[in-house]
């Protein structure tokens, strides 16, 4: 009778990236929704505050599903890519290409899939190619003892990102566990509210 061997690599964390700048948009859009919706549930008249009503049920799930959860999660067998509607498990073994243009996507079994929580900043590309260029460091001449230092090249955050998903890519593909294809999983949980916010609001504006 065999038994299983447990195996000595390492088991590390989930790398988790998400946009610090999203979430705190999205809080403050929750504070000014739940404002702006809890005084007209309170002083409105009429139909008012079941409109409001209707408004935050369709308006808080999209301020959510845009701001405060997109995230991506990274370990050694695979990519867990959370959209605002979807999210996308990829094995490692069926990633193709991590890639960042104008967007941050990962490419696998022909499909394209964008990595929302990962934005690309043509603004932090140009400082990072400004400070990479021979004699700038910040804009101050390096000293003597500075030059004989090997410089840490500056890069865009999104540009990092894709760099460290394509390293757990390429020692990843060969890994037992990361083997496998692509799932898509609905996040009815968002779409629903959504929905169903938008029928009540519809209605109460025709019937009212």
């Amino acid at each position: 009778m065999s038994s299983q061997q447990p195996s000595d690599e390492p088991v590390y964390d989930d790398r988790v990236y998400r946009s610090s700048m999203a979430v705190v948009t999205g809080v403050l859009l929750l504070a000014l929704i739940a404002w702006l919706c809890g005084d007209a549930v309170v002083r409105g008249s009429g139909n008012t505050p079941w409109i409001a009503l209707a408004v935050a049920l369709c308006a808080v799930p999209l301020v959510v599903a845009f701001t405060i959860r997109p995230a991506v999660f990274a370990n050694a067998d695979r990519l867990r890519v959370r959209n605002p509607f979807r999210v996308i498990e990829l094995p490692w073994a069926a990633v193709d290409s991590v890639r960042a243009g104008y967007s941050a996507e990962v490419l696998a079994e022909g499909s394209k899939y964008q990595l929302w929580s990962v934005p690309v900043s043509l603004r932090d590309r140009k400082k990072a190619a400004r400070q990479q260029q021979p004699g700038r460091r910040g804009g101050v001449a390096p000293s003597s003892t500075d030059a004989q230092k090997p410089a840490e090249p500056h890069r865009a955050e999104a540009d990092r990102v894709v760099e460290e998903l394509r390293d757990l890519a390429e020692r990843g593909a060969s890994r037992p566990g990361a083997q496998g294809s692509v799932r898509v999983t609905w996040s009815y949980e968002i779409i629903a509210p959504v929905v169903a916010g938008a029928l009540v609001l519809i209605v109460l504006l025709a019937t009212g």
